[in-house]
This record gives structure tokens, sequence and C-alpha cells, in this order.
């Protein structure tokens, strides 16, 4: 399936800040809108964005009704989540995309979002995998991560460069990239939802799971035939977790013994995830991955 870029956007126009997931702090709603309308944008808040419903940013249908409507309105150019956290799961199968085809938008978040960048491509579309309203709150003017995405959202696509890594796989692929967190990717596996393999340079992170569940999950896709039939592999962040010896050893060097037997390039500690540096990448790009003995470049050739 060929993956539609909704429109770069320009100078005035609207973006909608949502909480499809966790419920969220109204300090780091109000440091996004800030940093957004920085960028020359019209910002505007979905009616239960600041919502409450135990850990949840409003209800089940608040939350979708929110999401439903920032995707149907024609003047709203790009949807901004405000956070992961749990919930997405709740709204996938309830999402109508008769009004967004006629005149389609970006999707921006991570973590939990990545059910929403999964149904996306299954729609067709691309999406920003891409920073949240915490760090444009708490982060710099001139923060790498924020100044990507603003590039990226009205048309300036990057090539990223990062260090070399010893476990990396040489080589160059091109393939269509795909991926967010793992967990929630792998709780999509077996369904309508789940990232199609062939031709995929896939990218990974998780935070607060453990070593051992994270193998159990790369041996998930190896056992499924999903790793054999990749393009590449980037390997990303994992962070917040007790190392607690369960494999015998760290957990990169763990997935590189799983990984062995793959001739494509594979490269480990590329800077997406929970972390300050988290560089936002587009689900349903045509992409070139490069792992040299020098460096790994990523490059946008869409």
């Amino acid at each position: 399936m060929d993956i539609l870029f909704p429109p770069y956007l320009e100078e005035g126009d609207k973006v909608a800040i949502i909480s499809p997931s966790g419920k969220i702090d109204k300090a780091f709603l109000k440091g996004a809108k800030k940093r957004l309308e920085s960028w020359g944008l019209k910002v505007v808040l979905g009616k239960y964005v600041s919502g409450s419903s135990g850990r949840y940013a409003g209800t089940i249908k608040q939350r979708l009704s929110d999401l439903q409507h920032a995707m149907d309105d024609e003047q709203v150019k790009a949807i901004f989540c405000s956070r992961g956290g749990y919930g997405v799961i709740h709204l996938i199968d309830k999402i109508d995309f008769t009004a967004f085809s006629k005149h389609p938008k970006w999707l921006m978040g991570f973590s939990d979002i990545t059910a929403l960048h999964n149904l996306f491509q299954m729609h067709g579309y691309a999406s920003l995998h891409s920073l949240m309203a915490r760090h444009l709150t708490v982060e710099p003017g001139d923060d790498p991560g924020s100044l990507y995405l603003r590039d990226m959202l009205f048309g300036r696509l990057p090539v990223y460069t990062c260090e070399k890594h010893k476990l990396n796989h040489l080589g160059t692929a091109s393939g269509t990239l795909r991926g967010g967190n793992l967990a929630v990717a792998y709780g999509l596996r077996g369904t309508p939802y789940d990232i199609p393999a062939e031709g995929t340079i896939l990218f990974i992170e998780d935070v607060s799971e453990r070593p051992h569940a994270i193998e159990r999950m790369l041996y998930n896709l190896k056992l499924g035939g999903v790793l054999e039939k990749l393009s590449g592999l980037i390997i990303g962040q994992f962070t917040e977790y007790e190392e607690d010896c369960s494999l015998g050893k760290e957990l990169y060097e763990a997935l590189a013994d799983l990984l062995a037997e793959y001739k494509y390039p594979i490269c480990y500690n590329f800077p997406v995830g929970h972390v300050t540096e988290n560089l936002p990448l587009i689900n349903g790009a045509k992409v070139e991955l490069s792992v040299s003995k020098d460096n790994v470049e990523l490059r946008f050739i869409c």
C-alpha cells in the first residue's frame, strides 16, 4: 500500500491538542500551546484535553470525541497528542476516517500513541512519531528534538547522523520506516493494526520494561517470521528499568545474540524513545538507512 503524506504546515495553520490516553498536568498543556504558537501556529485545545477519569484523560467516549472532532475538522492541519500512558487501545476500532480522508493531517506523539500510528498506516496515512507536551514545556527553545519537529511539520526533512555502536550490523538498505513503542506494537500483533514486515525498516523503543520482557517480545517477532522479512532494524532507547541480570548480560548484547543471523543493517542506541534526545521519525516514510564503521545515517527519500 502506498502511504499518503498529509500536507505540510504553513504559518497560521491550526493545530489541535488532544489527550487520547493518560491525563495530563494543565501546566504541560499551557507550555505546549505556547511553544506551538511560537512557531506561528494557531492552537486549539480539545474539549476534554485536561479531563480525568481514573488514569485517563476522560472517559472513552470523551477521548474518542476529541480525537474524532480533530480528525473531522477541515481547518485543523495537525493533531498533537499531549501525552502517552495507556488508553489508545480503547479507541482504535471506533475511529471513522471518512472526513479525514478528504483533508488528511499530521498526527504527532509517541509511546502509547504508537497504536494510533499503526492505525493511520493501516488506512494509508503517514504520521509523526514525536515528542509531546511535557517535552515542549520543559526543554529550551533551541532543543534539537523540538526544532526537528518544527522543521518536519513545515516540510524541511532532516538527515540524521548518529554515532556508531560496537554491535551494529553494517550495510545500507531502503524501505518504509515503521515502528514505535515495542510493548504497544507487540500488543497489536495478530490484529489488523499489526505492522507489515515486508520492506519495513523497523524502529523500536520502550520504557519500564524488564530486559527479559524485551527479549521475549523480540523472540515473538523472530518466531513469527517478522524479523526475517525486515529491510533494516533501528534499536532505540530502553529506559527506566532495573537491570535484573536475568539475561546474564546487558540488554543490547542479549538482543545482538538474537539478531546475529540477520544480514540487513541494524543500528543500536539510536536516539528515539523516552529520553530528552527523541528524534522525530515519520511513520510510513521511505528512508535509506546506512550503517557504516564510522556512523549511522538515516535519510528520508520520500
